[in-house]
């Protein structure tokens, strides 16, 4: 059985190999597939398997 996921839509989350993306926020998850919306990226699908996401807390988004 997979463990809960870390993310969960309505999160606020950055790349850590793409600080040029800027801020996104978590829209999906399905697994380990995370579809983020991404200020300067627009939507991009990220496999958590491979890239794990840094949460930001609200308040330093």
């Amino acid at each position: 059985m997979r463990s809960p996921s870390l993310y969960e839509p309505g999160q606020f989350v950055r790349h850590p190999d793409r600080p040029d993306w800027g801020l996104g926020q978590v829209q999906s998850v399905a697994g380990p597939r995370v579809t983020v919306n991404f200020v300067e990226a627009g939507k991009v699908l990220i496999n958590t398997d491979h890239i794990a996401l840094d949460i930001v807390e609200p308040d330093g988004a």
